[in-house]
C-alpha cells in the first residue's frame, strides 16, 4: 500500500538537547506480521507489518468504520480514522467545547482551582462510542498482557480519538500499573482539548508519550482556533468531501481552488492570528488596556497545542517543539502569507498538504535534517539574513524553511522566556523550604510543650495566655505569607506545570496543612467570626489549605475531600455552635466520630485532641454517645514528644 518504514519517533534525553530524534528501529521487515481487519476479523499480510503512517492512511480509507489493527511481534497499532462530517467536528457554536468526563479522565483538571479541563464535544463523543466497543479493549488489555508496545495513531480527525485513547490507557495505567506504556502519534491533527487539557498533561509527565506531525500549511491542525460562525457548517463541509476518500470530490482540484476555500483559508488564519496575537502580549506582559477590551467582545478559541510537535517545512527538514506556547506560535507564523498574491495558491496548499504526509514525511526520514527549538528558543536568530553557528545555524535554516519573521522569533524567544521565568519562580520557592521547615519545627515544638501541661496547642492558642502562644502566632502568619505567595503563582500560572504533582511539595504541604490549619481554626472561632461570617468551612477557609489537600487527594486517586483531617477542629466548632439538640444533628455527630477513629488510626491527628481539657473532650463527654470513645480520652500523654 505504501512503502515499508515506521514514522514512529522515539524521544530520548539529551545531556545537549531536551529532546533527541532518533529513527525507529525498522520493525516493517518482520516475517510474521499480522493484521487485523475492521470489526476483529482476522486477515494476513504476508508477512508485511506497516508503521503508523501506513496505518493511518489505511484507516482513512476505511473511514466509517472505528478503528484498524496492527500486529507485530513488539508492538500493536491501533488506527483511527478521520471522521468527513462537519457534525462531528464541531458539536455546537462557537467552538463546540464541554467539561472532559471526569469519570474517564479524572488526571485532566487543574488540581490546586479544582477546575475541569475542556474538550471538543463531538471528538469526545466518538471516543466514549469506541470504548462501547467490546473488541477495541479486550484488543487492548491483550497487548499489555502480551507486554506488548501499545500504539496509536491517526490522521485529520482520527488524531483526537487517538489522544483521547491514549489518555484512557494511561488513567487506567494509575489503577492497574503495568510495564508498558503507551505512544501516541497523530498525522494532522486538530486541537483537542484547552489549557488546562494541556497544563495537566504536563503535570502528569504524559505530554512525552505524544507526537503531532503538522505540515507547514495544513489547514486542519489550524482549524478549531476558529469558531463555527466564522468559518460556517457548510463551507467546512465542502473542504471534509475534499478529504474524504469515498467522496467523488476527494482532491478534487476545482475545490482546491474555489474562492471559498480561499475566503475558508483566510478566515481561519484572521482568528488563529487573535488567538496567538492575544498569547503573545501576555507571554510579553503587555499592558495595554486594550488587550482586556478585546476579550471582552471576541471570544477566543480555548484550544491549545500539548505534547510534541514535529512541524514538516515542505523540503525534509523536521522543526521539533514541545513548548505549547512555541507550538501556538509556530501554528500561526508558518502559514502566514508574505503578500495578497499568495492567497490562492496558499489556500490550495493547505488543503493538499493534509493529504500528504506519507510522501513527506518518508523524504524527511531519509534525509534526517532535524532542528530542535525547545533548548535554544531564547537564543534565537531574529533575522533570517544572520549568521549562526553549530546547532543553531541548523534552527535558523529551518526557521527560514517555515518563512518565520522577526515577530516570529521575538515571540518565540517570549515563550522561552516565560518558561524560563517559570523555573525561576520554581527556584525562589524553593530557596523558601528551609524556611517553611524551621517555622513548622518550632509550631511542632510549641504543641509538644503545651501537651506536657495537659493542654492541646490548640485550645492554648485559642485562649493565648502565654508569650509562646503568640510567638506561634506570628509564625503562623510567616507561613501563611509563604504558602499565599506559592497559591497565586499557581493561580496564574507562573510555575511549571509540574509543581502540584511534585511528591515533596504534596508531602510539605500536607505536614503544614495538618500542623497549622488546626491554629487557623482556633484563631477563627477565638475572634467570634463564624458569628459574622458563618462557618469556617464554608465561608473562611483559605486556599493555601485547600490547594495542599487536593494535592495529597490527587497523589492518593482518592475522592475530594476525603483528606480534611486538618479541618477537624472546624466540624467541632461547627456542631457545638449551631445549638441545635443531638438528636437533629446525630448524622453528623456520628460521621466525625467515625472520622475520628480513622484518623487516630491512621496518625493524621494528635493524640492531644483526646485530652481531658480539650474542646473536643468536654463537648463530646456531653452528648449521648460519649461512652462510644470514651478509653481515648485521657489526662495526660504518655509520650507528647510522639506527636
Amino acid at each position: 500500500n505504501f512503502p515499508c518504514y515506521p514514522v514512529f519517533f522515539e524521544f530520548r534525553e539529551g545531556r545537549d538537547r531536551e529532546r533527541q530524534l532518533c529513527k525507529a528501529a525498522d520493525c516493517l521487515e518482520s516475517k510474521d506480521g499480522e493484521r487485523e481487519t475492521w470489526g476483529g476479523h482476522r486477515g494476513e499480510r504476508g508477512g508485511h507489518q506497516e508503521g503508523p503512517c501506513s496505518v493511518t492512511e489505511s484507516s482513512r480509507a476505511s473511514s466509517g468504520k472505528l478503528y484498524l489493527l496492527e500486529k507485530s511481534r513488539g508492538e500493536v497499532i491501533f488506527g483511527f480514522p478521520g471522521s468527513w462530517s462537519a457534525g462531528e467536528w464541531f458539536s455546537g457554536d462557537p467552538f463546540g467545547e464541554i467539561k472532559v468526563n471526569q469519570q474517564l479522565f479524572p488526571s485532566l483538571k487543574s488540581i490546586g482551582t479544582d477546575e475541569v479541563a475542556t474538550v471538543n464535544q463531538a471528538f469526545l463523543r466518538r471516543f466514549e462510542a469506541l470504548l462501547r466497543t467490546p473488541s477495541f479493549e479486550a484488543e487492548v488489555k491483550k497487548a499489555v498482557t502480551d507486554n506488548k508496545e501499545v500504539v496509536f495513531t491517526g490522521h485529520s480527525s482520527g488524531g483526537p480519538v487517538a489522544i483521547l485513547a491514549t489518555l484512557w490507557f494511561l488513567e487506567c495505567q494509575r489503577s492497574i500499573p503495568c510495564l508498558t506504556s503507551p505512544r501516541c502519534v497523530t498525522f494532522g491533527s486538530p486541537l483537542v482539548g484547552n489549557r488546562i487539557f494541556s497544563h495537566a498533561l504536563r503535570r502528569e509527565n504524559w505530554d512525552r508519550f505524544f507526537v503531532h506531525f503538522v505540515m507547514r500549511y495544513d489547514i486542519v491542525p489550524r482549524i478549531m482556533l476558529a469558531p463555527l460562525s466564522s468559518i460556517k457548517q457548510e463551507e467546512l463541509q465542502k473542504i471534509l468531501h475534499f478529504f474524504n476518500p469515498k467522496s467523488a470530490q476527494f482532491g478534487h482540484e476545482a475545490i482546491a481552488r474555489a474562492r471559498e476555500t480561499s475566503n475558508f483559508f483566510i478566515n481561519v488564519l484572521r482568528n488563529v492570528t487573535t488567538v496567538a496575537s492575544h498569547a503573545a502580549c501576555n507571554m510579553k506582559r503587555c499592558t495595554n488596556p486594550l488587550l482586556e477590551t478585546i476579550t471582552s467582545f471576541i471570544e477566543l478559541s480555548p484550544y491549545r497545542p500539548f505534547g510534541t510537535y514535529v512541524f514538516c517545512t515542505g523540503n525534509g527538514k523536521l522543526v521539533v517543539a514541545k513548548n505549547p506556547d512555541a507550538v501556538l506560535q509556530l501554528l500561526f507564523y508558518s502559514s502566514q502569507l508574505s503578500g495578497e498574491t499568495e492567497c490562492q495558491n496558499i489556500a490550495t496548499r493547505s488543503l493538499k498538504e493534509h493529504l500528504v504526509y506519507n510522501d513527506e514525511l518518508k523524504e524527511s526520514l531519509e534525509m534526517q535534517n532535524v532542528a530542535y527549538l525547545d533548548s535554544h528558543l531564547q537564543e534565537l536568530p531574529l533575522s533570517s539574513n544572520g549568521t549562526a553557528h553549530g546547532e543553531i545555524a541548523t534552527i535558523h535554516a529551518a526557521l527560514n524553511d517555515l518563512g518565520l519573521s522577526t515577530s516570529a522569533r521575538l515571540s518565540l524567544r517570549a515563550a522561552g522566556e516565560l518558561e524560563k521565568q517559570k523555573q525561576r519562580n520554581q527556584e525562589k520557592i524553593n530557596s523558601h523550604k528551609k524556611a517553611i521547615e524551621e517555622r513548622l519545627v518550632s509550631i511542632q515544638k510549641y504543641r509538644i510543650d503545651h501537651a506536657v501541661r495537659r493542654l492541646g496547642y490548640y485550645d492554648a492558642f485559642k485562649q493565648q495566655n502565654y508569650a509562646e502562644d503568640f510567638k506561634a502566632n506570628v509564625k503562623r502568619l510567616e507561613l501563611a505569607g509563604m504558602w499565599d505567595e506559592i497559591i497565586e503563582m499557581l493561580k496564574r500560572y507562573e510555575l511549571p506545570d509540574e509543581f502540584e504533582g511534585r511528591k515533596d511539595w504534596i508531602e510539605l504541604g500536607t505536614r503544614y496543612r495538618r500542623l497549622v490549619e488546626p491554629l487557623d481554626i482556633a484563631n477563627y472561632y477565638r475572634h467570634l467570626k463564624h458569628e459574622d461570617t458563618g462557618p469556617y468551612l464554608i465561608k473562611a477557609r483559605p486556599k493555601r489549605y485547600r490547594f495542599t489537600q487536593r494535592w495529597l487527594e490527587h497523589a492518593e486517586r482518592v475522592p475530594s475531600d476525603s483528606r480534611s483531617e486538618s479541618c477537624f477542629w472546624a466540624e467541632v466548632e461547627d456542631l457545638k455552635s449551631r445549638g441545635k439538640s443531638f438528636e437533629e444533628q446525630k448524622e453528623k455527630i456520628l460521621q466525625l466520630q467515625n472520622d475520628v477513629l480513622g484518623w487516630d488510626q491512621s496518625g493524621e491527628i494528635g493524640k492531644d485532641v483526646f485530652l481531658m481539657k480539650s474542646t473536643f473532650a468536654i463537648w463530646w463527654n456531653s452528648l449521648p454517645c460519649a461512652a462510644s470513645l470514651a478509653e481515648k480520652f485521657c489526662d495526660q500523654l504518655q509520650e507528647p514528644s510522639a506527636l
